[in-house]
């Protein structure tokens, strides 16, 4: 409408709008990375170029591998690629939108490009087809299946072939993992019941650990890597802590000053489906991401981590995923669980893998919420035992490693506490018959 108030303007499409606005931020940036980098545009060309013919397999992190400038400028092209197709197919933006948008940014800074992550996405497209309906019936899973892109780039390098050859079937084998996905990711999720929020990440790690089989079964082997950007620079995390701050104050100028409904939302266990932007509103919604962000970030500052392009992009997936099942109270519970098991375990808090265990464990915060604090500490506790070993079975080519081992703790541990639940209130119920 020409007249109204600003809020009235806004009705339908604060989510667009934010959106809008989070990739002009992360556009600028870019600049500033360039800018203290002392880059120039030619070297960002150059570091995105290096990003899209370099491998992939976890752990690569762009900050070190191409520079700030060019690995945020990366992230900056992979959601705009994101937002295009949501676009084209008329979605209407939740929580969910923003869960695969914001996984989809932080993988842009280690282990997605626009180029290993278009088969992927042209394979739920055929899908889709075959199927007949558009492919946004399976965008989501289609955004969240681009966990694989690794895959597609390891085979140029690792198929025996001329390299035309290799790319072409890096291409065909990229088409069929999209392909694929959509209905493999419906079956696991009766698996872990919702209890986990990563569940194409779990599905993709099934499919990842059969087809490296197949691949070490022709003799051909993959290796994880590490390439880590140490260090904290103040810019990224001041930029950070300002980005999640206007987001709040952004949600709180939508909910008219208003935050009891946050508290709403942190009664919610989050078990999926848990659209927080349905079920609370954007407002509520928009300030318990930037409150998970801020909690992420923190942490990280607390136990002396990196703000790496892995860490920066966990922070980020988490942030997104705060609209869809997570929000403090539920996932706190889980993070402690990870800090504590590294009095137990082999690791400390500040180990490459045990910072985005960490961050990650954000996927099994509904465990938590349903169970109480206890299960959510053995929860986070589980999921680092899991989550540094699950890596090894794939080479590293399932970017949502986490979400894998997410899966499993839900599968081993929810079973066993609901048994334990059922029986307690058995009990009670007899108890109060008497």
């Amino acid at each position: 409408m020409a007249g109204g108030t600003i809020r009235e303007r806004l009705e339908h499409k604060e989510l667009k709008i934010f959106c809008g606005f989070s990739i002009v931020l992360l556009f600028l940036a870019g600049i500033v990375g360039m800018i203290k980098e002392g880059e120039g545009i030619l070297s960002v060309f150059r570091g995105l170029w290096t990003i899209v013919i370099s491998r992939d397999a976890l752990i690569t992190d762009y900050f070190g591998l191409a520079g700030y400038g060019a690995a945020l400028m990366n992230a900056v092209l992979v959601m705009a690629m994101g937002l295009g197709l949501l676009h084209q197919e008329e979605f209407k933006f939740t929580g969910l939108t923003m869960a695969a948008v914001f996984i989809n940014v932080g993988y842009g800074l280690w282990g997605k490009n626009p180029v290993n992550i278009l088969p992927i996405l042209l394979g739920a497209s055929v899908y889709a087809k075959v199927h007949g309906y558009r492919l946004g019936r399976y965008l989501y899973t289609a955004l969240f299946g681009t966990s694989l892109a690794p895959l597609v780039t390891e085979l140029v390098f690792l198929l025996p072939f001329d390299r035309k050859i290799n790319l072409l079937m890096a291409v065909g084998s990229g088409i069929l993992i999209g392909f694929v996905l959509p209905g493999l990711s419906v079956h696991t999720a009766s698996m872990h019941m919702g209890f986990s929020l990563f569940n194409v990440g779990f599905s993709a790690g099934i499919l990842a650990f059969v087809l490296v089989c197949i691949l070490k079964s022709f003799g051909l082997e993959c290796e994880s890597v590490l390439i880590w950007r140490e260090g904290r620079p103040l810019w990224i995390g001041a930029g950070l802590y300002g980005y999640f701050l206007l987001t709040f104050l952004y949600g709180l100028y939508l909910n008219r000053g208003e935050i009891k409904g946050v508290l709403k939302i942190w009664k919610h266990p989050g078990r999926a489906v848990a659209d927080f932007v349905l079920m609370e509103g954007v407002g509520n919604t928009l300030m318990n991401m930037a409150m998970v962000g801020a909690v992420c970030e923190t942490y990280i500052y607390l136990i002396g981590g990196d703000l790496s392009g892995p860490v920066v992009g966990a922070i980020l997936t988490a942030f997104g995923f705060a609209a869809f099942g997570a929000h403090v109270k539920n996932y706190v519970p889980v993070l402690l669980g990870v800090y504590l098991s590294t009095y137990l375990n082999q690791f400390t808090p500040e180990t490459p893998g045990v910072q985005l265990a960490a961050i990650f464990a954000v996927g099994l915060a509904p465990i938590a919420g349903r169970f109480g604090v206890i299960a959510g500490i053995l929860a986070g506790m589980l999921h680092v035992a899991i989550a540094t070993c699950t890596s090894q079975m794939y080479g590293g080519l399932n970017l949502y490693n986490n979400g894998f081992s997410a899966g499993w703790v839900a599968i081993i541990m929810v079973p066993v506490l609901e048994s334990f639940m059922l029986e307690y209130k058995n009990r009670k119920r007899k108890n109060q018959n008497v």
